[in-house]
């Protein structure tokens, strides 16, 4: 009997994209307004053709800028940088003026870095591993507190 072919893909304990606020897009759309007014001179489709194009570059930043947090049973993945389990030390989660120290005044510069201004609450993951000068990462989360747990159980 022949074996049955597993998923390559992996399963993720938690999964979160962090995509920009409705206010961004707003200020977007706002922003690509400016074209209709520098080109509106020349002539009204020129104005609503450079407000298009404005809009769609901002957009394509905005969307291709936007870091995924992923947590596997063996790896965790915030943004471009990756680090496997086994060197995730204590997690916390912080909201409000906590939040806002984390990312301030109690900042290490060492520190890995991937936080939204939009996105208030934070999390912080301690790095244990001896070759990594990294002492924690500090990530932007909409659901820190799912993120903390995903983190907090155990691995295979």
């Amino acid at each position: 009997m022949p074996a049955r072919n597993a998923s390559s893909a992996p399963e993720f304990l938690f999964k979160e994209k962090l995509w920009p606020s409705p206010w961004i897009w707003v200020i977007s759309v706002g922003l690509s307004g400016a074209g209709i007014l520098m080109f509106s001179p020349i002539s009204a489709a020129a104005g609503i053709i450079a407000a298009l194009v404005l809009l769609t570059i901002i957009a394509t930043l905005l969307i291709l800028s936007t870091p995924t947090i992923t947590v596997s049973g063996t790896n965790l993945r915030v943004g471009r940088a990756s680090i496997e389990r086994k060197f995730v030390g204590t997690v916390e989660s912080f909201r409000g003026a906590e939040a806002t120290a984390e990312r301030g005044p109690r900042l290490n510069g060492l520190a890995f870095m991937c936080f939204r201004g939009w996105i208030d609450p934070v999390v912080k993951i301690q790095i244990t591993d001896p070759a990594d000068r990294t002492p924690y990462w500090l990530t932007s989360s909409r659901r820190p507190e799912e993120l903390v747990a995903a983190l907090t159980e155990p691995g295979p």
